[in-house]
């Protein structure tokens, strides 16, 4: 997972940098529920930050198949996963990123054990980071009413309906619970990971 999105590279080594010195996240471990059509920088980018900060990161798709991702208007670069769904622990984890991506969301929302599997991290309170269209995971899931929180704006009355607060921001923070907009957002959304992550269970 090596190629970034198109966000100036000078700035994103120091935002690295600046990572890393903040947070040491050596002892963490996070899963990434995702599959094929997963908006290709909001994976990889969270993944290169994590592992830049020590924590491991583990790809999770439903049958532990490749996947393939999605940039911008076509398909991209194939990920490996490192574990199937069916095999993935939420006790393992200490922490879960749900990356978006029209295609990939539309999918997992439907798939029972990726909603069982998101709900537990958040009925725990571990930290739990999801971006753009992976709100609607969390909808399926039951577990957005109450929670203050953004996403692409498309899929903003879906969250009110289901009983969230939707705010227009860049990143949201709620107890542990954190979202953001878009690739536009990434380093927002990337130093409040580590921070959230670092902090651990939230009650």
């Amino acid at each position: 997972m090596k190629r970034r999105h198109a966000i100036c590279e000078a700035a994103w080594v120091m935002n690295m940098r600046t990572f890393q010195k903040r947070f040491d996240l050596n002892q963490k471990q996070v899963a990434v529920l995702a599959t094929d059509g997963v908006e290709q920088s909001e994976v990889m980018l969270p993944v290169e930050v994590l592992q830049h900060c020590g924590a491991t990161v583990h790809l999770v798709s439903p049958r532990g198949e490749p996947i393939r991702s999605w940039n911008k208007e076509g398909w991209s670069q194939k990920l490996t996963a490192d574990v199937a769904l069916e095999d993935a622990r939420d006790d393992d984890y200490d922490g879960l990123l749900l990356p978006g991506g029209v295609i990939n969301s539309d999918t997992l929302r439907t798939n029972a054990d990726a909603r069982e599997f998101a709900a537990r991290f958040l009925d725990a309170g571990k930290p739990t980071f999801v971006i753009c269209h992976g709100a609607q995971l969390l909808i399926d899931a039951g577990r957005v009413q109450g929670r203050k929180m953004t996403s692409v704006e498309s899929i903003a009355t879906d969250l009110n309906n289901a009983g969230a607060e939707w705010v227009d921001e860049e990143v949201v923070v709620d107890h542990g619970f954190l979202s953001s907009r878009g690739p536009g957002d990434l380093p927002a959304f990337c130093a409040k990971m580590c921070e959230e992550l670092a902090e651990g269970v939230h009650a």
